[in-house]
């Protein structure tokens, strides 16, 4: 039976699979010379206790139903320009395509009753 050899071509090339607890592949040499990664102690994995806050700082509720209130209020007005957009160009596409098939009352005409 034959044995298969890899390709020498830069387009295809096997990736080895990293484990994401590791700073770097094992086997890697560092810069100190021939000493690899895995002589040494694994690192320990960054935690988020730099961006908790203390216990005692109070809860600033104002302003954090203010910038609520200010999301929900962007959240809106862009829901119903986009809304607005949508149905302008709907009404734009009508108008044109009853213009290009060559009729002519296409235009609205806006009745008041008095």
């Amino acid at each position: 039976m034959k044995t298969q050899q890899p390709i020498a071509s830069e387009e295809h090339r096997v990736l080895k699979f990293r484990p994401r607890t590791l700073a770097c592949p094992p086997g890697r040499l560092t810069n100190l010379g021939d000493q690899s990664l895995q002589d040494q102690a694994p690192q320990a994995p960054n935690d988020l206790s730099r961006y908790e806050r203390d216990r005692d700082e109070p809860d600033d509720f104002r302003h954090r139903m203010l910038a609520n209130v200010a999301a929900l209020a962007f959240t809106v007005a862009l829901t119903a320009i986009g809304i607005w957009l949508a149905v302008s160009i709907a009404d734009l596409r009508k108008t044109q395509d009853c213009v290009l098939m060559g009729r002519r009352d296409c235009a609205r005409i806006s009745t008041t009753h008095f």
